[in-house]
């Protein structure tokens, strides 16, 4: 195991991705999210993606070089076209958008098409909160999760993304999948070779499974049973009915070879000037925290994520020695 600075970890990324084929400017806005994801101990969007981006550009599954550009907008809402390309650029231009447009509206609503995977969608969402903006995501995905009472895989895993500012303290965190697990989380075990707990995938008969393997050619489990479903159908809708782009069973599996993604992220900004103004705001976050907090063993959402990244920071990133080695190929 060796421990890198996060300097150095983030340009091995950005090589990697530059010999695959990306621009400078879309291997930088990449590297910066998944280095960020593994600095928050979210290794399943973090430096195990690498190795699976680079080869979609190579293929063409992906575009090293799209430039996203901004095709529909109307007052607090637009519509950003990624262009085919890895999303990290078009969800810059999306974050960007929505921050400046909610100031001047009070709200924005900014969705991405024909995109590739997004990652951990509260990165996306910092910004906002960083400025004192409530901020909300939405991204689909290849199909994962069958119609309630079916057995074909129709919806993405679809994660949902919050961040709520607080006054002089971190933002909390809210993300999730709408699955038991993150499909990263399964990619990360069929990787290492390791089984899953059961409970949280089927395999292509609909079948529970532990086997990692089978569960990415498979479907899983949504959080919540009918519920989950539901949720996950909802982000479908706003992710890819009102943006064009594909819903999950129209993308192929991105672990099996397949033509080039079409995916849709949206971003809800709202600003609490805007409505009961941000100085009450505040203190209604201060007076839910204070009472959480009464209750002992009550951790924040995000709490953890900010305390490792701030350790990294300081120390450094620690990278598997297989990874490192991955990384260097890669990047060679």
């Amino acid at each position: 195991m060796a421990k890198l600075a996060v300097n150095e970890v983030t340009e091995l990324v950005v090589a990697a991705l530059m010999r695959a084929g990306a621009s400078r400017a879309m291997a930088d806005a990449t590297a910066r999210s998944l280095v960020a994801a593994e600095m928050a101990g979210l290794g399943g969007h973090g430096l195990s993606r690498v190795a699976l981006y680079a080869q979609h550009v190579r293929e063409g599954r992906a575009s090293g070089t799209a430039e996203p550009r901004i095709a529909n907008q109307k007052g607090a809402a637009c519509l950003i076209d990624a262009q085919g390309g890895l999303a990290y650029l078009a969800m810059e231009l999306a974050t960007n958008e929505a921050l400046r447009r909610a100031r001047e509206f009070g709200v924005a609503f900014c969705s991405v098409t024909h995109s590739h995977h997004c990652g951990a969608m509260d990165f996306h969402l910092a910004p906002l909160a960083e400025a004192g903006l409530v901020g909300i995501g939405f991204t689909n995905s290849p199909a994962a999760i069958n119609a309630w009472g079916g057995k074909k895989p129709l919806f993405g895993t679809n994660p949902v993304a919050a961040v709520f500012p607080q006054r002089n303290k971190n933002p909390l965190i809210i993300d999730l999948s709408l699955t038991e697990v993150a499909r990263g989380k399964i990619m990360v075990a069929a990787k290492e070779g390791k089984p899953i707990p059961e409970g949280w995938a089927f395999d292509s008969n609909g079948k529970p499974t532990t086997d990692a393997q089978a569960a990415l050619t498979g479907s899983m489990a949504a959080i919540g049973g009918v519920k989950g479903v539901l949720l996950a159908l909802m982000v479908e809708l706003l992710c890819c009915a009102v943006t064009g782009a594909q819903f999950g069973f129209e993308n192929d599996s991105f672990f099996e070879p397949g033509r080039p993604a079409s995916l849709g992220h949206a971003l809800l900004a709202i600003d609490p000037g805007a409505l009961a103004g941000s100085v009450a705001y505040e203190a209604r976050v201060e007076t839910l925290v204070t009472e959480m907090l009464k209750d002992e063993g009550v951790r924040l959402p995000g709490e953890r994520r900010h305390k490792l990244v701030a350790e990294a920071r300081a120390n450094g990133i620690e990278v598997p020695d297989a990874a490192l080695k991955q990384l260097g190929d890669l990047a060679a």
